[in-house]
Parts: C-alpha cells; sequence; structure tokens
C-alpha cells in the first residue's frame, strides 16, 4: 500500500562454571536441581490452557502474530480470539462472556466494561492509531483530501457510529467542517475496508493499520484532521475470564517490547 505526503582471569572461571552447569542437564539420571527450566517455559511462566482474548477487528493481523509467539513462547498454552467491533464486544463481555482479555479501539468502549465492573486490573494503553482515506489503489476519483468525499458520484463507507472507528471518522469529519452522507455504515473497520477492495466504494475511512495490511488493493491517504482523531487502545483483564495466570501474562507480552515491536511494524504508534 502506498501513503501519500506525508577481568580476563575471572571471565575463564566464570565461563568454566557455565560449561560445567550446561553439562549438568544433560538428562541423565545425575542431580540437575541447579538447573533451572527454561524462561520460555509454561513451566516457568505458570501459562497453560486456553487464553481467551475479545479484540477490536484492527487488531486482527498483529494479534494473530502475537498468539504465535506467545504459543511458542509457552508451551501447553492456546490463544483463541473473537475479533470484531470494540463495541459488540463490550456487549458480549457486560453480558457475561468468559473472555481472559479485553483489547479495545478506544478508552469510551473500554469505559462500557470497567462501568459495568467487569475488568480484573485497570486498563492500560498499548497503542494508538490514525485514520486514513482508504480508496482503489488506481484511485478513479482523484481523492486526495476530505472534501473530495461530498463530490457528486462519490460513494464512502464508514464506520458506524457507535463504533470506535466511526466515532473517530465523526471527529475528524467535524474538525474539517465536512458533512459527509455514506452509503454504507458498516459495524466494524474490516468491513468498511472490504467495500472499498469489492470495488462497492470509491473511498472508506480506516486505520492506517487495516489500510497498510492490505497492500497493493488499496491507496491510503493521509489528512491532516485525522491528527484531532486518534484512538487511544486500551488492554485489560476480566473477571469473567477461566484463565487469569494467561490473562495476565498475554497482557504483559502485548505490552513487553516483542509486542510492541510488532504492533509498530503494522502501523501502530506507541502510546
Amino acid at each position: 500500500m502506498r501513503f501519500r505526503r506525508v577481568k580476563t582471569a575471572l571471565a575463564v572461571v566464570a565461563s568454566a562454571g557455565l560449561l560445567a552447569a550446561g553439562c549438568g542437564s544433560s538428562g541423565s539420571d545425575g542431580d540437575t536441581a541447579a538447573t533451572p527450566a527454561p524462561a520460555t517455559s509454561s513451566a516457568a511462566s505458570g501459562v497453560t490452557g486456553t487464553v481467551t482474548v475479545f479484540a477490536a477487528a484492527s487488531l486482527t493481523g498483529t494479534f494473530t502474530t502475537l498468539g504465535k509467539q506467545f504459543e511458542a513462547a509457552n508451551p501447553g498454552s492456546t490463544v483463541k480470539f473473537s475479533f470484531a467491533g470494540s463495541s459488540a464486544l463490550a456487549q458480549q463481555i457486560t453480558s457475561g462472556a468468559p473472555a481472559d482479555v479485553f483489547a479495545a479501539a478506544s478508552p469510551a468502549t473500554m469505559k462500557t466494561v470497567t462501568d459495568a465492573g467487569e475488568n480484573a486490573s485497570a486498563p492500560k494503553v498499548f497503542v494508538r492509531n490514525q485514520l486514513v482515506i482508504a480508496v482503489p489503489k488506481a484511485n478513479p476519483k482523484g481523492i486526495t483530501d476530505l472534501p473530495d468525499l461530498v463530490k457528486p458520484g462519490v460513494k464512502v463507507a464508514l464506520c458506524a457510529e457507535q463504533v470506535p472507528c466511526g466515532a473517530a471518522a465523526k471527529k475528524a469529519l467535524a474538525a474539517a467542517g465536512t458533512q459527509l452522507t455514506p452509503v454504507t455504515l458498516e459495524q466494524d473497520v474490516k468491513s468498511a475496508l472490504s467495500k472499498v477492495t469489492l470495488g462497492e466504494v470509491d473511498a472508506a475511512l480506516v486505520y492506517r493499520t487495516d489500510a497498510k495490511a492490505a497492500g497493493d488493493k488499496v491507496t491510503g491517504i493521509e489528512f491532516p484532521e485525522s491528527a484531532k482523531a486518534i484512538n487511544d487502545y486500551p488492554i485489560a483483564t476480566l473477571k469473567a475470564g477461566k484463565n487469569a495466570a494467561g490473562a495476565t501474562a498475554w497482557e504483559d507480552y502485548v505490552t513487553s517490547a516483542k509486542g510492541e515491536a510488532v504492533l509498530t511494524a503494522a502501523g501502530f504508534q506507541a502510546p
């Protein structure tokens, strides 16, 4: 996808000691108690079983990658995802869905869960995201900014206002003084983007990360008003979850340097 615009003796002794320790962990019947288990094993981390993660649709690619890394680092664990619009996931959680972790695309959506007392940990913002205008790769309508979206014959898809990407779009449009009537309102950002890739609309306001993930299927057009509608993404463990240790470990992994590396590579911004 294209974005427009914008001391030596002691060391010898220590090395000898390490070699001796390594020999003691050969798996023989000898005493190996002095050799700790690998830090990445489930025995070391306490993580086993399934970790159920509810996450905003815009996290699908990055969380799927992180899930595979987490499982490799914690043998015996499995990460099960439910990706959808944040507002729909929040409703499921407050209705009693047994999720272990919730990662939302806005603090307002997370507040629905915290106000209901469903969170087990205080929400922590782990990334931020920003909107772009997604158009077909060739951009046949010549769209360059928000005002172009209201030109005659231009069909636009937006997320519904109750969805974080829709709320962000509303703010950005207001900042630009642009009144836009979309031809469709979608329940998550993936659905809004698909309207562009399928040729059903000429443009959609979607997250930068989703446009980037679409590769050559779309062109992502930056616009200045998006800076007034940046979404913070909070994450929290949940009381209704069945794997508290796994939930905490997942949250820690996502917010670690390894997690940040995957997220920022996908276009997310560090908080």
